[in-house]
């Protein structure tokens, strides 16, 4: 098997990148490419699928995983992806249920165990890929306030703390949402999250039912109420009880289109992509991950 590797040196679980690097020699890759800046890991994705390689695997964090798959993009389904989750959220490996060490993860590798997962394509004034989560909106005003800092003193409940110093910049979408081909639905909402996966920011259970390999993005609309009830439903977004809520409408859809008024901002993994409108399409188990063995 030919087999790349591409490790982030930034990413928050290295500590030793020597000592990250001999531990990576074991899975006998042909390359391993070390990135210096923004994008090249998904350079060095698009090198090795044209490269023919058999098998890419990212050991980094979520940012390295969303460069590295839009790397391969639509040859997805001509190359395996293993994941050493070496992050300071690590939400995507979470869901594939991935151990915590780099040697355990390894192990996986090795086996050859693998798990189709569904692929996402979010198309605006450009087109990119994700396997985890897309939002609109509210999210990022959250965003802008989860400070390094703010993360460091809070730690679990960081997210909440953002969310109540962002309630003061609250506004309301005038959103109309098409869901596969059925007819459109007008909201007023102050955030749309897109999921595959079902953990953000760190383990935060924005979508708990969803399930990366079952062809379906779930579809969470915040919709627009006083701020005391948003309050009240960060709180239950932090338990994963929130899809109950009466400020929540929750759908299931292949395909999602969404056009606001004023235009919504649309972020994966912390990367804006783009402006609505926007068109959410999933590709069915296209991607071979690394996962253990039940």
């Amino acid at each position: 098997m030919k087999r790349t590797v591409i490790l982030n040196p930034a990413a928050g679980a290295v500590k030793d990148l020597a000592a990250v690097l001999r531990q990576l020699k074991r899975l006998n890759a042909s390359r391993i490419h070390v990135t210096r800046k923004k994008g090249a890991a998904e350079r060095f994705a698009r090198e090795a699928v044209r490269d023919h390689c058999d098998e890419v695997i990212v050991a980094g964090g979520d940012g390295t995983l969303n460069e590295v798959v839009n790397g391969i993009g639509g040859q997805a389904s001509h190359v395996r992806l293993g994941l050493i989750p070496l992050g300071t959220g690590n939400d995507f490996a979470r869901c594939l249920n991935l151990p915590a060490t780099i040697e355990e993860n390894i192990d996986i590798i090795l086996s050859g165990k693998t798990k189709a997962i569904d692929l996402v394509r979010a198309k605006s004034a450009r087109t990119r890929y994700f396997v985890n989560v897309s939002a609109g909106g509210f999210s990022g005003l959250v965003d802008e306030k989860l400070t390094p800092k703010l993360k460091r003193a809070w730690g679990p409940l960081a997210y909440v703390r953002s969310a109540a110093a962002a309630l003061p910049g609250l506004r309301a979408y005038r959103t109309t949402v098409q869901f596969d081909q059925r007819k459109k639905i007008g909201v007023d909402l102050y955030n749309v999250v897109i999921a595959n996966g079902r953990f953000v920011a760190g383990g935060l259970p924005i979508a708990p039912k969803a399930d990366a390999g079952d062809g379906l993005l779930d579809v969470i609309l915040i919709l627009q109420r006083p701020g005391p009830e948003i309050a009240v439903l960060v709180g239950k977004i932090l338990l994963g009880s929130h899809l109950t809520s009466d400020a929540i409408t929750f759908r299931r859809a292949k395909r999602v289109a969404i056009r606001s008024r004023p235009g919504m901002w649309f972020n994966v993994d912390g990367e804006l992509i783009g402006n609505d409108p926007i068109v959410f399409e999933i590709a069915p188990r296209a991607l071979q991950f690394a996962v253990a063995k039940k």
